[in-house]
């Protein structure tokens, strides 16, 4: 932070919650508990369900794309499935799977473009829809009840192990110190948020272009700035009081990328090629599955 940047009035702490996979859902804690006519505050997680679990993340390597959704139950009558939903995933490259086990579902969306970061490239944003449970083990397929969902999942979305995730605890801090001088740690950009969001608040979701090369860890707490009179979207432009537009309110400066909420996955191991269609999905199902 240079000494030509001032902290604004809307600056407020965020803490980065860095999410690499999916796990089981867990009870959310009580903020107060009132035990013999005194309140104390029970331990309290940063992130909680869908702020955890669906939160997605960015990555450079390569993602491994050997197991997906190539059907559903019922496939003639829709093509997203949710919740309860059955799904038929390929065997794939992997050892094989047990009933009962729980994997992740996701979805790549494409590459990060962000002109606010200094670091030339980001990798590719990948969706997290959400958990399958496998119930029934077939020579070329795998039957799975969707467990949990984030989102609508599609033919093509990627299945893969699930890792251990935890969220750091809620401390209490002092107040922000919105005059503070640098301290001379690492600085990023926040480059984007989930769902498309422009304009966010408490408890949602943001990408931040600090990583494990500048030795952030998870549960550090990052200070939000802005430079002095730069970067609110809804200013006019100081010659007009209002601007025209012919083509609605949005704008593509915040997005982080061309990301549809509705799109299918990228292909490609680093998310890179054309959209995976229905037909393409179905072309991965085993030879007497047609």
């Amino acid at each position: 932070m240079s000494s030509k940047l001032f902290l604004s009035c809307a600056a407020a702490w965020i803490v980065a919650a860095i999410a690499v996979a999916f796990s089981p859902l867990s009870a959310s804690a009580q903020p107060t508990v009132t035990s013999g006519g005194n309140i104390y505050q029970r331990p309290m997680a940063v992130a909680e369900r869908n702020n955890l679990y669906c939160a997605g993340f960015v990555q450079t390597g390569t993602i491994n794309t050997s197991m997906q959704l190539v059907g559903g139950h019922e496939e003639q009558e829709q093509y997203v499935y949710s919740e309860n939903n059955f799904v038929y995933i390929n065997v794939g490259s992997g050892g094989r799977l047990n009933v009962g086990e729980v994997l992740a579902v996701v979805r790549p969306r494409g590459k990060v473009s962000d002109k606010w970061s200094n670091k030339n490239d980001l990798g590719f944003y990948v969706q997290e829809v959400g958990a399958v449970e496998i119930i029934r083990v077939k020579q070329d397929v795998y039957v799975a009840r969707v467990k949990t969902s984030c989102d609508n999942f599609l033919l093509g979305d990627l299945v893969l192990p699930i890792a251990a995730r935890t969220s750091p605890m809620y401390r209490d801090r002092p107040p922000l110190d919105r005059f503070a001088d640098s301290n001379g740690k690492a600085m990023g950009r926040l480059f984007m948020a989930r769902d498309n969001q422009e304009m966010v608040t408490r408890d949602q979701i943001v990408y931040v272009d600090l990583g494990a090369e500048d030795n952030v860890q998870v549960g550090d707490v990052l200070t939000v700035f802005r430079p002095l009179g730069k970067g609110n979207l809804l200013m006019p432009n100081e010659r007009d009081t209002i601007q025209n537009s012919s083509y609605g309110y949005e704008s593509d400066e915040y997005r982080g990328g061309k990301f549809s909420n509705q799109a299918s996955r990228r292909e490609g191991d680093r998310a890179k090629g054309g959209s995976v269609s229905q037909r393409e999905a179905k072309s991965a199902r085993p030879a007497g599955i047609r």
